[in-house]
């Protein structure tokens, strides 16, 4: 199925149900499990360190660092494994990434509380790409500025959502708990981070 458009006021969204078909997403779930050194982050909410509700990995080009609530993360290197997805989703959105935020949610009490992607590294328009594998969520979005403007997207087993242009500045979004019963979930991030010049050879 290609990709479609979803209708959101001032987002630039795009979405496939089953961009990976069933035994392919199932087959990169195993490998990815494996694969990625998973590790328990923490997160800085009102003044506590808190262990994040899901296990997680950084994975990126040299240099291509991140800060995420007041932590700076470095980049694992990449496992093949991800770099053939990496290869796919840049050449299904047309555009090129050099990271990308893995997420393991154990079950469904497992979740990403409201944020956008929006860090400066990123820069004022940045292309995720969010691939999910395993058990399906659901994902939410909510303008920052407009009650009624929100969506809800069931993100299950292969699927691909884009968000670009003033998707980050314009809402955020979350994975909420569940208390139903739900399989373990890999959820991948790409995107690119702005290198200094120094960096990048220019």
């Amino acid at each position: 199925m290609a990709m479609t458009r979803v209708d959101l006021p001032s987002a630039d969204l795009c979405f496939d149900p089953v961009f990976l078909a069933d035994d392919l997403a199932t087959a990169a779930f195993a490998e990815l499990d494996a694969d990625i050194a998973w590790e328990q982050h923490y997160v800085h909410l009102f003044g506590r360190t808190l262990p994040a509700p899901r296990q997680s990995c950084w994975i990126g080009d040299s240099g291509a660092s991140y800060t995420y609530s007041r932590t700076r993360f470095e980049p694992r290197p990449w496992p093949d494994s991800l770099l053939r997805i990496k290869h796919q989703l840049e050449a299904a959105s047309g555009a090129s990434f050099n990271s990308v935020l893995a997420n393991r949610y154990r079950d469904g009490a497992d979740c990403m509380g409201w944020h956008a992607d929006d860090e400066c590294e990123l820069g004022p328009q940045p292309v995720i790409a969010s691939l999910s594998l395993g058990g399906s969520r659901r994902f939410l979005l909510r303008s920052r500025t407009e009650l009624a403007d929100r969506l809800e997207l069931r993100l299950s087993h292969g699927s691909l959502l884009l968000m670009r242009g003033d998707t980050q500045t314009r809402y955020q979004h979350c994975v909420p708990r569940t208390t139903k019963p739900c399989a373990p979930r890999i959820n991948l991030t790409f995107r690119r981070i702005l290198l200094p010049l120094a960096a990048t050879g220019s």
